[in-house]
């Protein structure tokens, strides 16, 4: 990797193209689970992970590859669920612990998908186990689902992620920041998607390039956009 370069003031789009999801030991087992629903031993399953962790990159991924859509949890109806599954052969419900559930309507939603024959995919930060939910027959049905769990990252998989993010953002960052960083840092995506974003925040408003002494700054919580780094 080169030195780094300004970031652009316009904001950035991550990529969820398939070979744009960095695939590694804590995630391996729910990238293949989530691109093998053939495989799946019943028509409904579970993709859990934390803030951050690529379930959305995934839901994408089987959403794009199978013909269908992804909706919020919040969105999913009585009225709603039958129509959405009939429209498309997968579907993807997004933050089914965080949203105000219809818990009657996304129970019909599963047993809706047995009969339709439609794949369906649901995300959570968290096991169904941990969930609010209070409808019997439906916690019934979530505890019975097959989860895909994301773990947390080792360092391997954060210094690539870290690229990952700088390059979302059109930053192109040395190996000496990624290699102190990963050392530093908090060990969690959320933490690597703040810190990314802070980096850039600071270094646009300084007019510099993202390096160590920025990082320290960042995180040792002293930096305010000066423009000037120090030693």
């Amino acid at each position: 990797m080169s030195e780094a370069q300004l970031p652009l003031a316009f904001g950035h789009v991550p990529s969820l193209a398939a070979e744009d999801f960095l695939v590694a030991p804590c995630n391996a087992e729910a990238h293949a689970w989530v691109g093998a629903p053939q495989r799946w031993p019943g028509p409904a399953s579970i993709l859990c992970g934390p803030a951050g962790s690529g379930k959305t990159h995934l839901a994408h991924l089987f959403a794009r590859d199978g013909g269908g859509i992804l909706v919020p949890a919040a969105q999913v109806t009585e009225d709603s669920s039958r129509p959405l599954l009939e429209s498309v052969p997968v579907l993807v419900v997004e933050d089914c612990d965080r949203a105000s559930l219809d818990e009657v309507a996304l129970f019909h939603l599963i047993n809706q998908s047995r009969e339709l024959g439609r794949f369906l995919l649901l995300t959570a930060r968290s096991a169904p186990a941990h969930w609010a939910v209070r409808l019997p027959d439906l916690r019934s049905r979530l505890l019975a689902m097959p989860v895909a769990s994301i773990l947390a990252p080792d360092d391997a998989l954060l210094a690539a992620l870290l690229v990952k993010l700088f390059d979302d953002r059109q930053l192109r960052i040395g190996e000496d920041v990624v290699h102190f960083l990963v050392g530093r840092m908090e060990r969690s995506f959320a933490a690597a998607a703040s810190l990314v974003d802070r980096l850039d925040r600071a270094a646009w408003a300084g007019r510099r390039a993202v390096t160590v002494p920025l990082a320290r700054r960042i995180l040792e919580g002293e930096d305010h956009g000066s423009g000037t780094e120090g030693p």
